[in-house]
């Protein structure tokens, strides 16, 4: 299966590639269209690579009933009736286009998750590049074999799916002939905790399926998005808002501009710690190394004295012989005066015992 997968001409995801971040707009642009454009430029100073939307319409999502199944018992939306809470969340369509203009105009790709054939057909029609499909999505097999003809990219999430229901959402994607694929650990949970988070997932599902594989985080810091990140992760996935003072559906667990650059920068930092496997030595160790332990005489030692531990010690800085040669000089005899103070030599020992130490 694909292990690099080309978003668009200037964005790809793959194992030598750096974690592509995305920050997700969700519901925090609470009706308000100058809001959602804030956001876009807000994310673009973060760092982020790409802004995330959604497109559905309460309509499209459930439908308007009072029954009591279509009531939100526990989580962050508890109490609230499933159809109310999509229609004050949902994104109007009719600004899509336009925000998809404003984010690539400041170099920043943009994309949606789709929820229904609809929403697949209006993002077509706008001309997204590539697809999410949300961890709720994820056991929609009609709107995965949709999405999957148009032969675009997916990044899917797997928040709340046993190992069988991921199998049979990724089978049905690779049946259509779309190799283009990117899952998501994720905790369907908002907020999420860590001891939900279970990352080692992540690495299980790289090694099932051979693909690149990411992390979509619904908690309130960055540990667990930098955690994943050392373990392989190279898609983040961030809710992000301008400030958590305006209440929305998504706010709550969403992250600031100033509290989402730091995560970038964390982030950033954390890959070039990861760096590569490498016993080369850097300009900086280079200097350091001067002041590993070496032999040097700490006793005055007249010539034709027999060296012993009171002569020599492995001590800092590293100008004396190696530390592997200390057991097999104790015995033999100085061959010139030599101050406390002094590294030890070569030139200090006799040519025969010289030879033999080379030898070793």
């Amino acid at each position: 299966m694909n292990e690099l997968i080309c978003l668009n001409d200037r964005s790809a995801i793959g194992k030598s590639r750096p974690a592509y971040i995305i920050a997700e707009m969700s519901a925090n642009h609470g009706g308000d269209f100058h809001r959602a454009v804030e956001i876009i430029h807000a994310a673009k100073e973060a760092g982020a690579d790409c802004i995330k939307i959604q497109t559905y319409t309460a309509d499209t999502l459930t439908i308007n009933s009072d029954k009591p199944w279509f009531t939100i018992k526990k989580s962050a939306w508890a109490g609230q009736n499933l159809y109310d809470l999509y229609k004050n969340a949902f994104m109007p369509w009719n600004w899509q286009a336009k925000l998809k203009e404003e984010a690539e105009k400041i170099g920043l790709d943009f994309f949606s998750t789709a929820y229904d054939k609809s929403a697949v057909d209006f993002l077509e029609d706008i001309g997204v590049s590539f697809y999410k499909i949300a961890s709720f999505g994820l056991v929609d097999i009609p709107l995965l074999e949709y999405v999957s003809k148009t032969q675009k990219p997916i990044l899917m999430s797997t928040g709340m799916a046993t190992l069988s229901e991921i199998s049979d959402a990724v089978n049905t994607i690779y049946r259509s002939g779309n190799e283009q694929l990117c899952l998501l650990k994720c905790s369907s949970s908002y907020p999420a905790v860590a001891e939900d988070m279970n990352l080692k997932t992540m690495k299980h599902l790289e090694m099932m399926y051979n693909i690149p594989v990411g992390f979509s985080d619904h908690s309130l810091n960055s540990i667990s998005a930098i955690t994943a990140v050392a373990l392989g992760a190279k898609v983040i996935e961030k809710h992000m808002c301008l400030s958590r003072d305006i209440t929305t559906a998504d706010s709550g667990f969403s992250l600031e501009p100033t509290e989402f650059k730091q995560m970038v920068n964390d982030i950033r930092t954390a890959e070039s710690a990861i760096g590569k496997v490498s016993y080369e030595l850097s300009e900086r160790e280079k200097i350091s190394r001067q002041f590993r332990k070496s032999i040097f005489i700490v006793k005055d030692i007249k010539a034709g004295e027999t060296i012993s531990e009171e002569h020599i010690r492995v001590i800092r800085p590293a100008n004396g012989l190696k530390s592997k040669y200390f057991n097999r000089i104790i015995g033999e005899a100085i061959t010139q005066d030599v101050e406390k103070g002094m590294p030890m030599k070569w030139e200090y020992l006799n040519v025969d015992c010289v030879e033999e130490l080379l030898d070793d």
